[in-house]
């Protein structure tokens, strides 16, 4: 009976059948890249249904290492293990996620009151799986067929190593999920959902995270570190943060950084109002928070003669993939030149960049450009990335997808 053999190999986390590379095709592999693209399989032996374990072999045989099949995706394969020996199974999960957690620990970061990602994905050879912790909750964001269907085994693990009082689960970005051939809905699927939001602390300061409806898995962790690095520049000044969504940034440079007086701005009269009411929280009366389309708002304020001590940008994803770079960068460029106008000599620019498709080089470069068009000098101070625990791996170096900069514009 195969039908019966291929399951309970599927459960042991053995291979069900084996992809073979094109010949020249398999360097990537062995230097651990998790990603087999469509355009580097020659054929498959076997019949794996999507979400089976898989072989990926050379073209003359050779075993290069064991991952998750999908044949709705361009990603066909996605690679787990690198030896013949390792089987994809409910024991290697447990030990990844375990493996994460104490990373969290060595970093500090493993406070129940704080707020902190626990995987992340490719960089806890986890490739395909977000776990951010809030408090007593954890979010779950899958953004790969392979973990939507292992999410219970997922979920067992983490329920029994981290003990949440609920585990929520994120839909990954629409076009993402039609990529994967996903159809999760956001849901609680382990525990009980938080009644209204929570509260995390981050650096002194406390903030309201929408667990149920907030962008990505509720707030940007990634931005943690950046937050007090901007505010150290916005003592006495009089500072622009525009895309503001929560007010990570506006709270920051108010109450850690001694900001004279914040504008916050955003789209989304919803990130708005959890803005304003995280500056309350804060007790930042001088943060004034305002939901009007940003865009149109940078214009106006140039438009108004307005000047600022400190103007921050952190904008949504402008590029989804490599093949909208250029009108990403043209984005970029349009608001950044706006701020450069916007601020007084001295300024300090804090210009951020979430697309993963547009390199840091290609971010600098396009600020290169700003400087000339506006003719203004802008001398880089500090060139940041995501924090400490949204770590890289250096086998897949696209999982390192946020540019912070900050300068001066004398």
């Amino acid at each position: 009976m195969p039908e019966a053999s291929e399951a309970a190999a599927a459960v042991q986390g053995l291979p069900t059948a084996t992809v073979v590379l094109k010949p020249k095709r398999a360097r990537p592999f062995f230097g651990r890249h998790p990603w087999v693209l469509d355009s580097a399989v020659a054929k498959v032996e076997g019949q794996p249904a999507d979400g089976d374990v898989v072989d990926l072999a050379t073209h003359d045989g050779h075993f290069v290492a064991r991952g998750l099949w999908n044949s709705q995706s361009r990603m066909r394969v996605r690679l787990y293990a690198f030896d013949a020996s390792t089987k994809l199974d409910a024991e290697l999960w447990h030990a990844r996620l375990a493996s994460a957690l104490a990373l969290r620990k060595t970093l500090g970061l493993d406070e129940r009151a704080g707020a902190t990602r626990l995987v992340n994905s490719e960089g806890d050879d986890l490739s395909g799986l977000i776990v951010d912790r809030y408090g007593e909750y954890l979010a779950v964001q899958v953004t790969a067929l392979a973990m939507a269907v292992r999410l219970d085994t997922l979920c067992d693990a983490l329920e029994s190593l981290v003990a949440p009082r609920g585990i929520l689960l994120r839909g990954a970005e629409r076009g993402l999920a039609k990529l994967e051939g996903l159809s999760l809905v956001d849901r609680v699927v382990r525990g009980a959902a938080p009644v209204g939001p929570i509260f995390v602390h981050e650096h002194g300061l406390k903030f309201g995270v929408d667990l149920a409806e907030g962008q990505k898995t509720g707030y940007y962790l990634d931005q943690r570190e950046n937050r007090q690095a901007a505010a150290r520049y916005a003592r006495g000044r009089r500072v622009l943060d525009m895309f503001c969504y929560s007010g990570g940034f506006a709270v920051a440079c108010a109450v850690s950084g001694g900001a004279r007086s914040v504008l916050a701005v955003d789209t989304s009269a919803k990130a708005a109002a959890l803005a304003r009411a995280n500056a309350e929280l804060n007790g930042a009366a001088n943060v004034t928070v305002e939901a009007v389309d940003a865009f149109e708002k940078l214009d106006a304020l140039a438009a108004a003669g307005e000047r600022f001590g400190m103007v921050i940008l952190d904008p949504p994803k402008f590029a989804r993939s490599r093949s909208t770079v250029d009108d990403a960068l043209r984005a970029y460029h349009r608001i950044n030149r706006v701020a450069v106008g916007l601020l007084e000599p001295g300024g300090i620019l804090v210009t951020c960049s979430c697309s993963g498709s547009v390199s840091r080089d290609d971010f600098l470069q396009m600020l290169s450009g700003v400087a000339q068009r506006s003719a203004r000098p802008i001398q880089l101070l500090e060139c940041r990335g995501a924090a400490a625990d949204h770590p890289v791996s250096a086998s897949c170096l696209e999982g390192e997808y946020l540019t912070c900069v900050i300068a001066r514009v004398p």
